[in-house]
């Protein structure tokens, strides 16, 4: 399904600078799906980290430049839950343009929140014959109601896992603590080290215990926690953003 409306392509610093083939896979995969992608060139981080060291007030100006950068587009997708978490939620309000800051917040979705609710496709066909494991980041599962939480009593689902449902080959690995935190947490990894440490181990194991081949995350932020981790261990599994096996898969 298509759409007649631009959209905006929001990438986080972080995957601009470290990740930068997530945000090509973000922008291939939109445009296969009929969106009428940009890139704003002048976007910059959205603040995201100093508003959760305690330095809200220091985010006024990159939120302000937020919605001046991205006014004009019908819709904002982003392929990180964390980032429209902080900017559809979080982000300072900006005294006197709360109209308009709502009016803008209310256009930026998550990746697969986009192509779920936005473009209504639930069903993409592809092939990826591997063992896969799922990580949940708190901020899109619990933030953005991107997937169920095992400690609520409601329907199972999964947003993100829903658009590989019918990838022939895929085998998910049921992890014994589904939906438990990573550690990352951003500022936390930092001032808790030891602690955002062994959380990770602890993800990786349920995932490395289970033979999972691959680990594929909606957030470029919390895989690479884990993946720094695997790394330093020399554990022998791979990563991937939902983007860039979405994109691999659809010729």
């Amino acid at each position: 399904m298509s759409i007649n409306k631009k959209v905006g392509l929001f990438i986080p610093c972080y995957v601009d600078q470290f990740y930068p083939n997530v945000a090509i896979s973000t922008l291939e995969l939109l445009q296969k799906l009929g969106c009428d992608v940009s890139y704003p060139m002048n976007q910059t981080c959205c603040g995201q980290p100093m508003a959760n060291a305690g330095y809200e007030r220091d985010t006024l100006a990159t939120t302000q430049h937020f919605l001046d950068t991205f006014e004009s587009f019908d819709y904002i997708v982003c392929p990180s839950g964390s980032c429209v978490h902080h900017v559809r939620d979080h982000a300072p309000c900006i005294e006197g343009k709360e109209t308009f800051q709502k009016d803008i917040q209310h256009k930026v979705y998550e990746l697969t929140e986009f192509i779920t609710d936005i473009l209504k496709i639930t069903d993409i066909k592809g092939t990826y014959p591997h063992r896969v494991g799922f990580h949940s980041s708190c901020h899109g599962q619990r933030g953005l109601r991107l997937a169920s939480s095992s400690e609520l009593n409601q329907p199972v689902f999964n947003k993100a896992k829903q658009l590989l449902a019918n990838f022939e080959g895929l085998e998910w690995v049921e992890l014994s603590r589904k939906d438990e935190c990573c550690g990352f947490g951003g500022t936390f990894a930092v001032t808790e080290e030891a602690l955002s440490v062994q959380m990770g181990k602890d993800r990786l194991q349920d995932h490395i215990s289970k033979d999972a081949e691959i680990i594929i995350g909606g957030d470029m932020s919390c895989i690479m926690h884990l993946s720094g981790i695997a790394s330093r261990n020399k554990q022998a599994i791979q990563f991937k953003h939902i983007a860039e096996v979405l994109n691999e898969a659809i010729i």
